[in-house]
């Protein structure tokens, strides 16, 4: 899932590079992103809560210098890509009262692509598999997969990281757990600790007993996090930011196609698809009215095209 990194003999950037591969879906999705609206040096927000204690050992200088050094190009796409999405999840963090590094796990999860497939079927900014998905609240059928929906995924995996924490004390500890599972977790701190409960010293005394991945998911955490925290010390400084999508979600008919519904407002429907991955065909499902994304100022002409046909109320989007 995303860049989580495996060490075996040597340090592989895992779904790009083997042990976790990513599937990019379409052409089209990649292109509408990479050519997207950017702005220059965008500047880190500032911090409103304590973040994560982040620890500066061996472990995590190993990937600090895997990404100064040999994966510049590589976390400067993430970066970039980070400027879609990084005010919408601080801003969630923040609403939650919780450490803004969380970000960061997206970006190890899928390098901030929402699109972004593993083999093991997890999906996602946040690498949900259909499981946890429908366990947190995301529909996923066979006409929308909301782990492809950005703002629904992220409510979901701070629920869910909420909810690991509360279990085991600390953010690590969760951040491990989100990674691995709870029972695996809980085992090796009942073995090594006595209790399933601790601290940020704690995620160090079990890494052994984690399996290979897990131990390197929180120090490639902590680099992301170090580095995401001041690029400029890494030569990132001029890293360009994809612009967050200012969008309106207006409902249409049950079984409206996409394509329909870039004719009513003008906008190419492959950039429509970009905006509503989570309509897996292509189309809402059928039944009752179903909201779709589309450019902020388009909302009016839709409205206009299917003032007919629906009434309009507030959007469960939001």
């Amino acid at each position: 899932m995303g860049i989580r990194l495996a060490v075996v003999s040597c340090v592989c950037l895992g779904s790009i590079l083997g042990v976790t591969r990513v599937i990019l879906h379409g052409p089209s999705s990649v292109a509408v992103v990479e050519s997207a609206p950017v702005i220059a040096s965008a500047p880190v927000p500032e911090l409103l809560f304590p973040d994560i204690p982040v620890a500066r050992n061996e472990f995590v200088d190993r990937f600090i210098n895997l990404f100064y050094h040999e994966q510049t190009d590589r976390i400067a796409l993430y970066l970039k890509r980070s400027g879609r999405y990084e005010g919408m999840i601080r801003t969630k963090l923040r609403e939650r009262g919780m450490p803004e590094d969380l970000l960061y796990l997206s970006m190890i999860e899928s390098g901030f692509n929402p699109n972004a497939l593993s083999t093991a079927e997890a999906v996602g900014l946040w690498q949900f598999v259909a499981g946890t998905a429908r366990l947190y609240g995301l529909r996923v059928d066979g006409y929308v997969d909301e782990r492809r929906d950005p703002v629904r995924a992220t409510d979901a995996a701070l629920e869910y990281l909420q909810d690991l924490h509360g279990q085991f004390g600390a953010w690590n500890l969760a951040a491990a757990a989100y990674n691995t599972g709870e029972v695996r977790v809980a085992q090796a701190m009942r073995e090594v600790t006595g209790s399933v409960r601790g601290s940020e010293n704690d995620f160090w005394r079990i890494r052994s007993r984690l399996p290979q991945e897990t131990r390197e998911y929180v120090p490639l955490m902590y680099a992301a996090a170090l580095i995401g925290r001041e690029p400029q010390k890494y030569g990132l400084d001029g890293v360009e930011r994809l612009l967050p999508v200012q969008l309106e979600s207006v409902p249409v008919p049950g079984g409206t196609s996409l394509e329909r519904v870039a004719l009513a407002v003008g906008v190419p429907v492959n950039d429509l698809r970009q905006l509503n991955a989570h309509l897996v065909r292509g189309t809402t499902p059928p039944g009752r009215p179903y909201p779709v994304n589309v450019p902020l100022g388009r909302g009016e002409a839709l409205r206009a095209s299917f003032g007919a046909e629906v009434g309009f109320g507030p959007s469960p989007h939001g």
